[in-house]
């Protein structure tokens, strides 16, 4: 295959930790909610509506927040009080402003990647206003030549961007945490994906063995691993 012309980067959960906050506010509101459920009945309406809500709400804190909301009203009746449901909104304008803490050999690994000339992506899905803060508030706005927030990371998505940068499939490279918006899209196109494992996956975000089946992709223990990886291809 050619040598890579644009190289794109995940960033929750790849440059920085975003799940982990998602689950302790859930933790956290299933506690206070305890009254109305188990968890694990409150965890089984939750990620009903969250799959139900998707193409209206999309990703991110605030479709977090109307999922939430609509559960507790569903399995109260309407009885929930309006107490606990500014708890629900409290929980979630926290996700919308959380100090942002880079994960391990982020900004090296980026600059390292930058010094060797290939145009840079930040290619995240979620709510724009949303994504455009992390960005700001992790500092690494500067390394990205292009930065690209859309709605969903399915292959129509891909073929869109690279039509739209003049690169074909198989001059890009992917890098993220998700096999299902990172990689396996990437991979069906004829690009390269580069799945960089993280400890926690949000459930919509999972995939079959099946699904995995057939498909080739480079995989790496830790970011630090991605410079040697691309020089390799150059």
């Amino acid at each position: 295959m050619p040598a890579p012309r644009l190289i794109a980067f995940d960033a929750d959960d790849t440059l920085w930790p975003n799940q982990p906050h998602f689950d302790l506010a859930e933790a956290r509101l299933y506690e206070l909610l305890s009254h109305y459920g188990t968890p694990e009945q409150l965890s089984n309406q939750f990620f009903a509506l969250q799959r139900e809500n998707l193409h209206l709400f999309g990703y991110g804190a605030k479709s977090f927040m109307l999922s939430m909301i609509e559960t507790v009203i569903r399995l109260t009746n309407g009885q929930v009080s309006g107490q606990e449901i500014q708890h629900i909104l409290d929980h979630g304008k926290r996700l919308l402003d959380y100090p942002i803490e880079l994960l391990p050999h982020v900004p090296e690994v980026l600059a390292t990647v930058k010094a060797q000339g290939i145009p840079l992506m930040l290619l995240t899905k979620g709510d724009l206003f949303d994504q455009e803060s992390k960005l700001a508030r992790s500092g690494l706005g500067d390394l990205f030549d292009h930065v690209e927030i859309v709605s969903e990371k399915n292959e129509a998505t891909y073929q869109r961007l690279l039509a739209r940068h003049g690169v074909p499939p198989e001059e890009f490279v992917m890098i993220g945490n998700s096999l299902k918006s990172d990689v396996l899209p990437v991979a069906r196109l004829g690009g390269r994906a580069v799945y960089v494992p993280y400890y926690t996956t949000w459930v919509m975000e999972r995939v079959s063995e099946e699904d995995l089946a057939g498909v080739s992709f480079q995989e790496v223990a830790s970011l630090a691993e991605v410079p040697g990886w691309l020089a390799q291809l150059n």
